[in-house]
């Protein structure tokens, strides 16, 4: 029986531009994306048919099985690979869903990872992309699950050669659902959008040779469109995000994706981890994971 297992990294935007909206109502994205250490777990068992089970501390966050993306990203490949091999998945959950970084995302593209595995079909073949696009904007980025631009709606992926920057990741536990930050910006089909004084989405980014001071010079120099509207809707994500800015050793403090998880990005993993253990004791109820972005 073939046993396999896949890690669903978390996703983070370390920078998220909004160029415009598109005619068929999407919004033009341009977004520079990396992938924590920490993570889901999936585990896939070949059988005669699908089945999932939910494990781990945040198995309650999931919800109804039939929605969740792990059931949608099976689905969706079979109907387009005649006869796929499928099985019994188990989601050992970590992750916090809803929170701007890709959970259940990371998720659907383990499962199209496993599958494409248990399949013997490569991972870039176009059934599996078609099928990581249909599955969601997030999931084509996560089946790469490595530092990338993603551009349009989410299905332009060009990967980047980021080093790794240790980080602190925190979710304060509020909603902020997508749909109503991109409907805060108020842009109609067809519109541009304009972006803060002085600001661009024009980057030139480092190269495999540079430094990790390049590549943060140049993460600097961008933003997260999303972040101001969600910081209405959810205030506490600014209290976050000065908390990690003052803490020692951070570079920079960002929001990830639409909210409400943000980001430190910090000089040592050891810088990281002290904050990490100040940001917990502070606030036990907050999820923060000291970790580190490729």
């Amino acid at each position: 029986m073939t046993v396999l297992k896949e890690r669903a990294r978390a996703k983070v935007n370390l920078t998220l531009h909004v160029l415009g909206r598109r005619g068929d109502g999407y919004h033009d994205l341009e977004s520079l994306v990396a992938f924590a250490d920490c993570a889901d777990a999936l585990t896939f068992s070949e059988g005669e048919s699908f089945s999932l089970a939910v494990t781990g501390p945040r198995a309650a966050d999931c919800g109804d099985l039939t929605d969740n993306l792990v059931a949608k990203a099976e689905r969706l490949l079979a109907e387009r690979v005649p006869k796929l091999k499928s099985g019994a998945f188990v989601l050992d959950k970590h992750l916090p869903a809803a929170a701007g970084i890709g959970g259940g995302s990371a998720d659907a593209a383990a499962t199209l990872r496993l599958l494409a595995g248990a399949n013997d079909i490569a991972r870039d073949d176009v059934r599996v992309i078609a099928a990581a696009q249909a599955a969601g904007a997030d999931v084509p980025v996560c089946l790469l699950s490595s530092a990338c631009m993603m551009r349009g709606a989410g299905e332009r992926v060009t990967p980047l050669p980021l080093p790794r920057l240790p980080c602190v990741l925190v979710n304060p536990g509020v909603p902020v659902p997508t749909k109503d930050v991109f409907a805060a910006i108020g842009l109609k089909a067809g519109e541009t959008f304009t972006p803060p004084s002085g600001a661009t989405a024009d980057i030139a980014w480092p190269t495999a040779s540079s430094p990790p001071t390049a590549w943060l010079a140049a993460i600097k120099s961008g933003r997260n469109d999303l972040e101001p509207v969600a910081v209405k809707i959810q205030p506490v994500i600014a209290e976050v995000l000065a908390l990690l800015g003052s803490a020692k050793g951070c570079t920079l403090s960002r929001m990830s994706g639409s909210g409400a998880t943000c980001f430190g990005l910090f000089d040592t993993d050891a810088s990281a981890a002290t904050a990490a253990a100040s940001l917990k004791s502070a606030h036990p109820t907050w999820w923060v994971e000291a970790s580190g972005l490729s």
